[in-house]
């Protein structure tokens, strides 16, 4: 059974992350960052200083909205996860050091991409019979779009719905107890034959966590993103930049292999990685994977702030894409490269690999730090996720079945504890190609719309 679910999934794979794909993301990101003159570029500056700026005004949100401070912390809390430090080393390991470089060059498109998501979202969000504000690409293909589009608003719910299981909750979940029997380990506080009991254990103890914060409505969940994500951001940025500062005579030939493997890898992998393709569509779907732009998740959260201009609230999709991959990811590939005492290039590596790259610079007790970051990344990462999924549900059959929805998630733990690592992490890789497609579709066709809303906006700040 396993192994035909692998032979479909690969066979999925290769058209989903094929070159048509590679085009339409990278494309329509192109075609974004010109019609808006670079936003991205040229109001870089602007938009962290709008952002960072409202991050510390204390106020209350309006009924049925989150904050833009909590808002920006639930949609950060789903793309830094486990995508920024196991998705990166699998990303290093199957593609080579170029793999980053391609994950820099998604990340600068990226960046108007998802600014465009967050705009939208809030352009054309709406109130749900609970009062709510909910948006994302689904609502904003609906009510931007004329009816004979409607139907890809459907298909990216539809899809959004099954993605959240394995993207969001199975291999947060299996990343999870990969970092806590490393650390276990190498204490001897636990042997290879006890893991398997462990990360039940782990696995139940997650479940019951996730559903008494879902459970607990928009409000509990902005006020929970609000207090981890700054905390394991802080925590994972100060272990990675003592990697590179310890490592630092390394910097200069691992740049090099960056830059010069993302176009002639095999060079730098041993001929293990000889494709410039393989590299490429490596680093753009792990990058993709980690900070979400394409995919439209992250305009989900951003959706229920209850700010009124939609243009600002798109400076935060800039800043998340600049915080999660130019910041997070490279401090993770930099580590891997840095740190890591040997890379088996060609074979599938997970969190293992980074953690490796903290305990050969710092020694085994960093092993605790690494796996109370890992577990903080991962935790967050469901948590958003899971809102994602119950507003997916909810545009298609409305907000009865969102009860049985979080439960049934939160379940998806336990056996996300157990399973293999491998094909949780090409199941994902798969159902998020899929899930981009409708919504990058949708971004090509209301680009014209954005241009209007950031010339109004101009307009309105001068």
């Amino acid at each position: 059974m396993v192994q035909t679910i692998t032979q479909v999934n690969k066979l999925l794979n290769d058209f989903v992350w094929g070159v048509p794909a590679m085009v339409l993301i990278l494309g329509v990101g192109l075609w974004l960052s010109c019609r808006s003159g670079f936003v991205q570029l040229r109001k870089f500056g602007v938009a962290m200083r709008a952002t960072i700026g409202r991050m510390f005004r204390k106020e209350d949100a309006q009924d049925g909205a989150v904050t833009p401070f909590q808002a920006v912390c639930t949609a950060l809390a789903a793309t830094v996860g486990t995508g920024n430090i196991a998705g990166v080393a699998g990303a290093i390991a199957l593609g080579g050091p170029g793999a980053v470089f391609w994950m820099w060059i998604s990340a600068l498109l990226g960046m108007c991409t998802k600014f465009a998501e967050v705009t939208l979202a809030v352009q054309f969000r709406e109130r749900n019979p609970h009062g709510d504000w909910v948006g994302g690409p689904m609502y904003y293909i609906k009510n931007g779009l004329g009816k004979q589009w409607h139907f890809l608003g459907y298909l990216y719910a539809a899809l959004g719905v099954l993605t959240v299981f394995g993207t969001g909750n199975a291999t947060q979940v299996n990343t999870i107890t990969a970092s806590i029997n490393t650390a276990l380990q190498s204490y001897g506080l636990i042997t290879a034959d006890s893991v398997y009991g462990v990360n039940l254990i782990v696995g139940i103890l997650i479940a019951i966590m996730v559903a008494m914060v879902l459970l607990g409505g928009l409000k509990r969940i902005g006020r929970f993103t609000e207090k981890l994500v700054p905390f394991m951001a802080v925590l994972y940025v100060v272990l990675g930049v003592g990697v590179i500062a310890l490592n630092i005579g390394k910097l200069p030939a691992v740049l090099q292999s960056i830059f010069v493997g993302a176009f002639t890898p095999a060079g730098f992998t041993g001929g293990v990685v000889g494709s410039m393709f393989i590299s490429m569509r490596r680093g753009v779907s792990r990058g993709i994977f980690s900070n979400e732009a394409g995919l439209g998740t992250g305009s989900i959260a951003h959706a229920a702030s209850d700010i009124k201009a939609p243009v600002q609230q798109g400076y935060f999709g800039i800043f998340e894409v600049f915080c999660d991959t130019i910041v997070v990811c490279t401090l993770t590939a930099l580590t891997v490269l840095l740190g890591a005492p040997a890379i088996n290039y060609g074979v599938t590596a997970g969190a293992e690999l980074t953690i490796s790259g903290f305990v050969n610079t710092y020694g085994s007790w960093v092993s605790i730090f690494t796996a109370v970051a890992l577990c903080c990344f991962a935790f967050s990462t469901i948590i958003g996720w899971g809102l994602y999924g119950v507003r997916c549900l909810e545009f298609i059959v409305g907000s009865k079945a969102n009860t049985v929805f979080m439960v049934l998630y939160s379940l998806v733990a336990i056996p996300g504890a157990v399973v293999d690592l491998k094909l949780l992490w090409d199941i994902a890789d798969t159902c998020n190609g899929m899930m981009a497609i409708p919504n990058l579709i949708g971004l090509f066709l209301l680009s014209g719309t954005l241009v209007k809303l950031i010339k109004k906006d101009a307009e309105t700040v001068d």
